[in-house]
């Protein structure tokens, strides 16, 4: 049964030739009422009727595809863009400027028909009915979306075996703890069998082994159903786990669309190795030390400055080493260098 639900999904998200998401020189703004101030201080009540109008660009000019079948990561900081984005694609905004297809549909014209092929889910909000058990949620969806007999029993035998959520599904929603609501949630939104699935912060606030457990399905139904999945989140090692391609946004702008490793060499390829001696201090020159433990001695090092055979080199003339381990630097702190960068530049126009 379970092998006859993912054909079926696999076929449907992966049989049209257009992209599953374009976005064509989209921009987004807001207009907001900011009261005057005089010489630093408010007016008080007077300043109640001396408003001013202020126009925020939240995207500018924003343009990519996402083919179907693709695991996309959307990042950037807070305030970049990424949630306006999200909502452009699902409908719930419209852009000022530029077109937004997804699945071939406009998300503004044809959003009931979208919705039935679409899943959204963002991690602070929730589907559930809060006084009633998760399974009565589900049978809700069932008969609000109409979705037939065998496809929604195909599809409640597949989300509750990969999902671990048997055991739930009579629990109270406001009973369940936040690992568990975000399972129900998700398995809540694969009913009707979405082709694209938009992921706002899918791991916020989950702990570790329900953070596996996320990733771990989304990774599945992406590689073994190919559902196009594009997801936003504020921990970059999650998003390098699931996602084989990351968008990045900055000021409302794209600033980057390619892999990790490509986001790694931007700051110069940064890598890590440790060094195990007999107790003396390696020097190695090019090399920042970041710590020691216990005869372990930690570095970085740019390898674009510093390629790996020269690295080796430097390491073999160095008496008392007993082991080395080269990694690459986190994601995480190759991203925050990005950050960084882009906080200390002027805007552009």
């Amino acid at each position: 049964m379970l092998k006859k639900v993912s054909t079926d999904i696999a076929r449907a998200a992966t049989a049209p030739d257009r992209p599953a998401v374009a976005v064509e020189s989209v921009s987004k703004q807001f207009t907001q009422w900011k009261r005057r101030q005089d010489d630093g201080q408010r007016t008080g009540i007077k300043s109640l009727f001396r408003q001013e109008k202020q126009t925020v660009t939240a995207l500018d000019d924003v343009s990519f595809r996402i083919g179907r079948g693709e695991f996309v990561a959307y990042a950037g900081p807070n305030g970049a863009g990424k949630s306006t984005t999200m909502k452009l694609l699902a409908g719930m905004l419209q852009p000022t400027k530029g077109a937004v297809s997804v699945l071939g549909m406009s998300p503004e014209k044809d959003r009931i028909a979208l919705m039935r092929k679409l899943g959204v889910l963002f991690g602070n909000r929730t589907e559930l009915w809060w006084d009633h058990p998760v399974i009565q949620s589900f049978e809700w969806k069932k008969v609000v979306w109409d979705i037939p007999d065998e496809v929604y029993e195909r599809n409640l035998d597949m989300v509750t075996a990969l999902l671990d959520i048997g055991e739930i599904r009579g629990t109270f929603a406001r009973e369940l703890s936040l690992g568990q609501r975000m399972r129900a949630d998700l398995a809540m939104m694969l009913l009707h069998s979405p082709e694209l699935i938009l992921l706002d912060e899918p791991t916020l606030g989950l702990d570790v082994v329900a953070k596996r457990q996320m990733i771990g399905f989304l990774k599945k139904i992406n590689r073994e159903q190919g559902v196009t999945i594009l997801v936003t989140s504020h921990d970059m090692d999650d998003l390098e786990e699931m996602a084989r391609r990351i968008l990045m946004i900055s000021r409302g702008k794209l600033a980057f669309d390619g892999s990790f490793d490509g986001l790694r060499e931007i700051t110069g390829n940064l890598t890590r190795f440790t060094v195990t001696t007999d107790g003396r201090r390696p020097e190695l020159a090019d090399c920042r030390l970041l710590g020691e433990k216990h005869g372990v001695f930690e570095f970085e090092v740019d390898m674009s400055r510093l390629p790996i055979q020269g690295l080796l080199t430097r390491l073999s003339q160095v008496d008392g080493i007993l082991d080395v381990e080269i990694r690459k630097a986190p994601i995480e702190q190759v991203i925050a260098q990005i950050y960084q960068t882009w906080k200390a530049a002027p805007p552009t126009d």
